[in-house]
């Protein structure tokens, strides 16, 4: 409706694909660009890929974020 007094919602961060949260985890769990590479068989170029689309998703640019929305999304337990 025009002129509606309703304000927007945010839009909803874009769902991760496997890959990213299985990045996210270990990102969370500690591990740099090198050793998740190592670990998933892609290149560390690969991995940062990976974490720039995870930042962008949702819209979370730093490790202490990225860590609280892992634990309450089940992704690490502490």
């Amino acid at each position: 409706l025009r002129g509606s007094a309703e304000p927007r919602q945010p839009a909803a961060p874009a769902a991760l694909t496997p890959r990213e949260r299985e990045i996210l985890q270990l990102v969370t769990e500690g591990y740099g660009n090198i050793a998740i590479g190592e670990r998933l068989g892609i290149s560390p170029k690969t991995v940062e890929v990976h974490r720039a689309h995870i930042t962008d998703k949702l819209d979370i640019h730093d490790l202490p974020g990225l860590v609280k929305y892992a634990i309450r999304k089940g992704i690490i337990k502490i």
